[in-house]
């Protein structure tokens, strides 16, 4: 099965990557991180990090804004701080750094976090998001009591169109993989700038995305979602795949 990965290569492979469970991956990043033009709101941010109750990180890519920051001021992550990360690779991520996880909710989805922080009344928290996040963590830490300390930690903006992912389209592909509504959009994008309709591409390829607000965002850019995994992380995806090519 070649499966279209709309993300970059992993830097270390994680469980439930394709290759290892059997698949062809074709990487064909449709998003790149930047970080901020201007790193001071970030910066300022940490500075205040040690007076927060918590803080919470939806992605690998705020791990590594952070540490960053850090490295940038000279400074590391205050260890009064409690935290909290969606997903077992934002999990690995800081584990890595030697950044101790306190709580991983059951659910891999933004919504899922803050019922677990316990009593947030006049707690800061601390909220380093990509440019395109949702509201969804800081209004519930607002509504649970608390002071979201939101800063932006990354931007996510268009990749170049990869030539060996176009040709392979032009191939053929069985399925296409979504890791964020972006990724979708995107990819639309990507594809129409190089001659192919994005709805009707050879080979009539499954679209799966990794959870339901991609889902909703891929249908939203006009794509059929065929699949949709249970647990929304990126070995979750891949093992939806693998079910779908046994049936």
């Amino acid at each position: 099965m070649r499966v279209l990965v709309t993300r970059p290569p992993p830097i270390d492979a994680p469980v439930g990557d394709p290759e290892s469970e059997g698949f062809t991956p074709i990487y064909f990043p449709t998003i790149r991180i930047s970080p901020p033009a201007d790193p001071r709101p970030l910066d300022e941010a940490l500075q205040r990090l040690p007076g927060c109750a918590w803080a919470v990180f939806t992605s690998a890519n705020a791990v590594e804004a952070v540490r960053e920051g850090l490295d940038r001021i000279g400074r590391s992550f205050p260890t009064n701080v409690r935290v909290a990360a969606i997903g077992p690779q934002t999990a690995a991520r800081l584990e890595s750094q030697g950044i101790a996880v306190d709580y991983l909710p059951a659910e891999f989805i933004s919504d899922a976090v803050v019922p677990g922080l316990g009593d947030l009344a006049g707690m800061r928290v601390f909220l380093p998001l990509g440019d395109l996040a949702e509201n969804t963590i800081p209004d519930a830490v607002a509504a649970a009591g608390g002071i979201p300390e939101i800063v932006t930690a990354y931007h996510t903006l268009p990749a170049d169109p990869d030539p060996d992912g176009l040709a392979a389209l032009r191939a053929g592909v069985d399925a296409i993989a979504f890791t964020s509504g972006s990724t979708a959009a995107n990819f639309a994008a990507l594809v129409r700038v190089a001659g192919l309709d994005p709805f009707r591409l050879p080979g009539d390829p499954l679209i799966a995305c990794i959870g339901p607000k991609t889902a909703a965002a891929a249908r939203s850019a006009g794509f059929r979602v065929d699949l949709v995994a249970e647990e929304h992380t990126f070995a979750g995806l891949v093992s939806a795949l693998k079910e779908a090519s046994v049936r």
